[in-house]
């Protein structure tokens, strides 16, 4: 697995798409601070900008680096939470434009897979993180349902076996206030 890694982050500090696997589903991913690795995402996901993208971290003090205020309430759901939860934080910073909302928030997801938080931890930076479909289309729940448009557009497809345990659906999503004032987007 740490070859597959190492290869992997490589790409991806290249300015390269990879496709990859989550504690949620197959996701296609870069670079969350590179703009241009944003753009190339975008367009072979067909996705419109206004929809924002998360990002994943491979731990809790990962999330000071890229966002201004971080409210105590969105560290405590993220360390107690039992299953995939996605933190939409105000006023992100260091990241790209491309990834945060139109509002300057962006999602974060602190990751609980153990090929994601390597990868995380080889490129010391976050991984932006969709699911790896067209936009549209539903989310492919296992490998053998990433079409072949995903597949041959990425320059990385990470080894089947390292899927492990996922989800096969999406995280949870709360919106977290400069208050910490709390609002289920998705549950």
């Amino acid at each position: 697995m740490i070859n597959d890694i190492r290869q992997a982050a490589g790409i991806l500090k290249q300015g390269g798409i990879i496709l990859y696997p989550t504690d949620t589903v197959w996701g296609i991913g870069c670079d969350a601070t590179n703009d241009e690795a944003v753009k190339k995402l975008y367009n072979l996901k067909r996705k419109e900008k206004e929809e924002s993208s998360l990002i994943l971290v491979s731990d809790i003090n990962m999330i000071y680096k890229y966002v201004q205020t971080v409210p105590e309430v969105a560290i405590q759901l993220l360390e107690i939470s039992d299953k995939p939860l996605t933190v939409v934080f105000p006023d992100a910073c260091g990241i790209s434009s491309g990834v945060t909302a139109s509002d300057g928030s962006i999602g974060i997801r602190l990751v609980n897979h153990e090929y994601c938080t390597g990868l995380i931890k080889a490129l010391k930076r976050p991984v932006v993180s969709t699911s790896a479909n067209i936009s549209g289309m539903p989310a492919p729940g296992s490998f053998s349902e990433i079409s072949k448009a995903i597949i041959g557009g990425v320059d990385y497809v990470a080894d089947a076996k390292y899927a492990g345990k996922m989800t096969g659906k999406p995280s949870s999503i709360i919106k977290i206030g400069a208050s910490g004032e709390v609002k289920v987007i998705r549950d």
